[in-house]
């Protein structure tokens, strides 16, 4: 849909991050089902920095010129999502049914556990995927983004997590340290009393 707007990543290192994924991404074997093209002078800016159509860039502007091209890429298995990857560049694997459990096992193995999107009509089949998932959130027939401040914790698991979810009851918990402290006071004379008035 042309009417979305679809903004550049970050930065350059960001965009040759991506970039560099999706020619590993080919290189593996992934077919190529959707690429949105760019318009030919948005290209040629992107690659010149504007200096071919005329245009004397500051830095501030320069960060916009920073674009991935939405594509979707089919995989046939899922080793071949070896990284995680923050950008316009989505990985469709299709499965058969009775495939699904070493599916999910593949997938756990990856180590990454933020999202996990789930297309489906089967209620119960969409239960077990969640159940199975080593994931902080899953998205059932719906988009993969948009954890509501608030409302809903956000956070993965594994390599996609350090612990608990940002916003959940567990939250705060994770940002302080726990310590007991012991006081022999045999040690310092047997008589606990004085050393209570001494505090005082």
């Amino acid at each position: 849909d042309y009417a979305t707007d679809v903004p550049p990543v970050i930065d350059a290192e960001a965009q040759a991050t991506l970039l560099a994924q999706i020619t590993r991404l080919e290189q593996g074997g992934a077919r190529l089902l959707m690429r949105t093209p760019w318009p030919a002078e948005m290209q040629a800016m992107a690659l010149t920095g504007g200096t071919e159509a005329g245009l004397v860039l500051r830095d501030d502007q320069r960060r916009h010129l920073h674009f991935v091209a939405p594509c979707i890429y089919a995989i046939d298995r899922i080793a071949q999502a070896r990284e995680e990857i923050f950008g316009p560049v989505l990985q469709v694997v299709t499965w058969k049914a009775d495939r699904l459990d070493t599916l999910m096992d593949d997938l756990n193995a990856l180590g990454f556990g933020l999202t996990i999107g789930v297309q489906t009509r089967i209620d119960g089949r969409a239960a077990h995927i969640a159940a199975r998932s080593r994931c902080g959130n899953v998205y059932v027939n719906r988009n993969m983004i948009g954890a509501v401040v608030g409302v809903q914790p956000f956070g993965g698991e594994g390599l996609s997590g350090t612990g608990p979810k940002a916003g959940g009851p567990h939250y705060l918990l994770r940002m302080v340290a726990e310590q007991a402290v012991t006081i022999n006071t045999t040690a310092a004379g047997g008589n606990a009393a004085l050393l209570a008035h001494a505090k005082m």
